[in-house]
C-alpha cells in the first residue's frame, strides 16, 4: 500500500483514527502544573520553610522538565515516538556529560589552585 492509499484508509500520518492532536485542556493542564512547580520553590525559599532548599528546587525542576516534555512536546510511549525518545535520551546524556565534566573540572581547578596561597600573595 502506498502513502496515498494509507492516508485514504486512515493509516497514514495525517489520517490516523482516534488521534486528533493535543487539546486546549492538555495545554491548560500543562501550564497549570508548570506554574505550580515554579511557585512551590519560590514559596518555600521566601518563607524559609525547608532547610534543604537545593533539593526542593532540583526535584521541582526535574518534575517541570517531565511536564514540559509530556504536555508541550507531546512525547509519549507510543511506537511513533520511538525516534523522538531516542533523540531526547541522546540529548540528556550529552548534557549530563558536558555539565558533569564541567563541574568536575571546576572542582579540581578550585582544589588544585591553592586559594589560600593566592590570597596571601594578592594582599601582601
Amino acid at each position: 500500500m502506498n502513502v496515498a492509499n494509507e492516508t485514504v484508509a486512515g493509516h497514514g500520518p495525517h489520517g490516523e483514527h482516534g488521534r486528533h492532536g493535543p487539546t486546549h485542556k492538555q495545554y491548560i493542564t500543562g501550564f497549570a502544573l508548570a506554574i505550580i512547580l515554579t511557585a512551590i520553590p519560590f514559596a518555600l525559599v521566601i518563607g524559609h520553610v525547608v532547610s534543604d532548599v537545593l533539593l526542593v528546587i532540583a526535584v521541582c525542576a526535574a518534575a517541570q522538565i517531565i511536564v514540559h516534555v509530556v504536555y508541550f512536546l507531546h512525547l509519549d510511549r507510543s511506537e511513533e515516538q520511538r525516534w523522538n525518545r531516542m533523540a531526547l535520551l541522546y540529548v540528556v546524556i550529552m548534557v549530563g556529560i558536558v555539565l558533569g565534566g564541567s563541574l568536575w573540572i571546576m572542582y579540581n581547578l578550585n582544589h588544585n589552585m591553592m586559594p589560600g596561597v593566592m590570597h596571601y600573595k594578592v594582599w601582601k
